[in-house]
């Protein structure tokens, strides 16, 4: 028998074996993503249909993350100023248009909100049909996370007065808002759902294919053995000369 007929099995299985082990583990690590990710989902939802929160104070808003923060319901009063609401693009389930940012000033400090969705022909807002007195008002939302730069492929251009993302920094700046919140709020519906804005459209969505990933490198690891095991056969059998 050949040095290469000796070595040719165990190269073969140890070969596989190493691959095999490889793939299992790609898999047992999509399974804890996996479980990572439906407690996170747990937990937005926790976030979600919580009782409303009083604002961050602003002593706290550099302790704002996204993984402990977003999407908590929180409850601010303030006076609007309208004047100085800017319209960002945006594609939602009513199609595509702007979203309404409107800086909600507060007895501690500026917050941007999310007023809901207008379509391109209510941009103006002599055309929503809303009520835009100086009175005071309470707002009920989720926190989100500023979204810095622009959209996909589109940089905001404020001077141009271009916004492809709710850019709060960018959007303080340009409006001379001065300190502000570095999150905004998603502002929830209002009871009128045939006004604009139109409140309420936050998207909550997770991507959640882990599942389907492990069972994919768990499958190729038993291909890879079972390809293994076919070639040792077919040697054993006199398959190579």
């Amino acid at each position: 028998m050949t040095l290469r007929r000796a070595l040719g099995p165990a190269l073969i299985g140890g070969g596989a074996l190493v691959i095999a082990a490889l793939l299992v583990a790609l898999g047992v690590w999509q399974l804890q993503r996996r479980e990572w990710k439906h407690e996170l989902i747990a937990a937005i939802a926790a976030r979600v249909h919580a009782a409303p929160a009083p604002l961050p104070v602003p002593a706290s808003w550099p302790d704002i993350t996204a993984a402990r923060d977003a999407y908590r319901r929180f409850a601010a009063e303030g006076h609007f100023l309208y004047d100085r609401e800017t319209l960002v693009r945006a594609t939602t389930a009513l199609g595509s248009g702007y979203w309404v940012m409107t800086p909600l000033q507060t007895s501690d400090g500026t917050v941007l909100v999310n007023r809901g969705f207008v379509p391109p022909d209510r941009r103006d807002p002599a055309a929503r049909g809303e009520s835009r007195a100086e009175a005071p008002v309470r707002v009920t939302g989720l926190l989100r996370i500023t979204e810095p730069g622009g959209g996909f492929l589109r940089s905001n251009d404020p001077a141009g007065e271009r916004w492809y993302s709710r850019d709060v920094a960018a959007i303080a700046a340009r409006r001379g808002l001065g300190a502000t919140a570095p999150f905004f709020l998603d502002a929830e519906a209002g009871p009128d759902r045939d006004s604009y804005p139109v409140g309420g459209l936050t998207v909550i969505s997770f991507a959640d294919n882990h599942l389907g990933y492990a069972l994919t490198w768990f499958g190729l690891a038993l291909l890879v053995l079972g390809g293994a095991v076919t070639v040792l056969r077919h040697r054993q059998s006199g398959g190579e000369g």
